[in-house]
């Protein structure tokens, strides 16, 4: 697996061994990018379940100013973390180590707001899809104009969500990734950090 495009381009990332990390594709990689393109020059961005830190590492390359990467299996996360180390990322890089919703909970504490959000939960943890989705739609940690993007397997249908409209879906094989904008109507509640 190599970073596709940018600073960080053709620079090998790993992995861990078995099957309990599932990498986004090059492909797919290639084709969330082409679309993230006008976003990503000085992008905060949010690599949720990130594996190996592919997705954030990526946006990196591309001109992201700031990526939060939330991932809590150990063998995942110390791919990620070699990743990081390997390309000499520092500071604009920020690893929460208990998942995706308390990083997300820290940043609504701490005022950060998202340009983009990205979720490759394990497929079978549907239930995370719900909770991050709806964590994103409910709290303050979104710009006005951010996406937010969810990988799925195809098969799946993604939960509807109050403030969020999808926009956009793409797939290839046996992956989709589709794209949510906030809708105008919705504005997020108070921050219920609980």
């Amino acid at each position: 697996m190599r970073v596709i495009a940018g600073r960080y381009r053709s620079r090998l990332l790993v992995s861990p061994r078995g099957m309990k990390t599932r990498p986004t594709s090059d492909r797919m990689r290639e084709t969330l990018f082409n679309v993230l393109a006008p976003k990503m020059d000085g992008a905060v961005v949010a690599d949720l379940f990130a594996g190996t830190g592919a997705i954030g590492i990526e946006a990196l390359s591309r001109g992201a100013r700031q990526v939060y990467f939330a991932e809590n299996a150990r063998p995942a996360l110390t791919a990620l973390r070699a990743n990081l180390g390997a390309l000499g990322i520092g500071a604009e890089a920020v690893v929460e180590a208990a998942g995706s919703l308390p990083l997300l909970r820290r940043l609504v504490a701490s005022g950060v707001r998202l340009d983009v959000a990205y979720l490759d939960p394990p497929y079978r943890e549907t239930e995370a899809y719900e909770q991050v989705l709806g964590f994103l739609a409910a709290q303050p940690v979104l710009q006005p104009d951010a996406v937010v993007v969810a990988e799925h397997t195809r098969r799946m249908e993604l939960p509807k969500v109050s403030g969020l409209e999808a926009y956009r879906e793409i797939t290839h094989g046996e992956a989709s990734i589709c794209f949510f904008r906030r809708n105008p109507f919705d504005q997020p509640g108070p921050a219920n950090l609980a």
